[in-house]
């Protein structure tokens, strides 16, 4: 009897889940084009109605719907979970809830306060929420702008064109998601972040996925895509060999591309030099395992790597990371 109840406390804890990413769940704070008593018209409205000393858990569920808004989540003492409403938790591709905002570096603004949503806070995740920085080729403008460790991304879409995500500090993890961009557009300098499961999609031939900003051999920073595709952005035109891995932005760069799958648009070399005069490439950690499809062969550039085993979620999240990571995207 005590396991039958304990498989039945598990699976209504599922269900739980599952409605509450179609409509609220108990005690969370409800955003909504047209918000009734009690609810909020935008994002940030219901972010600035958090309280910040509380350590319990808090919950934001956002209604369909499109938010023209930049949003700043600041550091809280307990968790945050921030739901957009979907039919389908499992995927991006239901999305129904977008925040959209257009900055630049161009505006004046510097790299983080470009972001469309911007996070300072740690034990934060977010499912079935699309993120746009509409601003364009040009200038560095953030989609997502991940400030703290323990950080999870479910289900979500980040838009941008150069610099779309900005994982910049501690352990994070975006799972079952699309990532979209052309220039750097996955980078940081003391992430240590893993994504897996996700499709990134290049929406212009002549740039680089992942920019490491690691600056020290014992900064242990990593960006890992993991289980991935990489491929053009539906709808858009990018040419074979056209977009490399990744190059390296610090001295001492970590990235790690394995067991995903990369279209023809991937250069033969795989890995970039920073720039020409510039190479910053004598003490990167560049490196592949396992990779198919027709952009994973090659001649890779001469200071990359070629890894004989795959690196584990460990390695990159710490030992600790399914106290915090939803174990059920991985």
């Amino acid at each position: 009897m005590h396991f039958l109840q304990s498989a039945l406390l598990l699976v209504t804890a599922w269900v739980s889940l599952a409605h509450a990413l179609s409509s609220p769940p108990s005690g969370a704070l409800v955003v909504s084009k047209s918000p009734s008593s009690g609810q909020y018209k935008s994002v940030q409205a219901a972010v600035n109605a958090l309280s910040k000393s509380s350590s319990s858990k808090q919950t934001i569920f956002i209604e369909a719907g499109t938010y023209s808004e930049q949003v700043l989540v600041p550091s809280l003492s307990g968790p945050l979970a921030i739901y957009g409403s979907t039919s389908d938790s499992g995927s991006y591709k239901s999305n129904t809830v977008t925040i959209t905002h257009a900055a630049g570096q161009s505006d004046g603004l510097n790299n983080d306060q470009t972001g469309t949503l911007r996070v300072m806070t740690s034990k934060f995740s977010l499912y079935n929420v699309n993120v746009v920085n509409s601003k364009g080729q040009g200038t560095q403008a953030i989609a997502l702008s991940a400030q703290a460790g323990q950080q999870g991304y479910y289900g979500v879409s980040l838009k941008g064109y150069q610099d779309t995500l900005l994982a910049q500090t501690g352990a994070q993890v975006y799972a079952k998601s699309y990532i979209e961009g052309a220039v750097d557009f996955v980078f940081g300098q003391h992430g240590q972040v893993w994504i897996h499961d996700c499709d990134i999609g290049v929406s212009a031939g002549g740039g680089y996925v992942i920019a490491s900003g690691r600056n020290s051999s014992s900064e242990n920073s990593w960006y890992v895509i993991d289980s991935s595709r990489i491929q053009a952005a539906s709808g858009k035109s990018v040419s074979s060999g056209s977009t490399y891995l990744g190059r390296p932005w610090g001295l001492y760069a970590r990235a790690v591309v394995q067991k995903s799958t990369l279209s023809s648009i991937i250069n033969s070399a795989g890995w970039s030099m920073w720039n020409k005069g510039d190479e910053r490439t004598a003490n990167a950690y560049l490196a592949e395992y396992s990779n198919t499809g027709a952009g994973a062969s090659g001649q890779r550039a001469s200071f990359s790597r070629k890894l004989s085993s795959a690196v584990d979620i460990t390695t990159v999240l710490g030992s600790s990371y399914e106290s915090w990571a939803d174990k059920s995207y991985l």
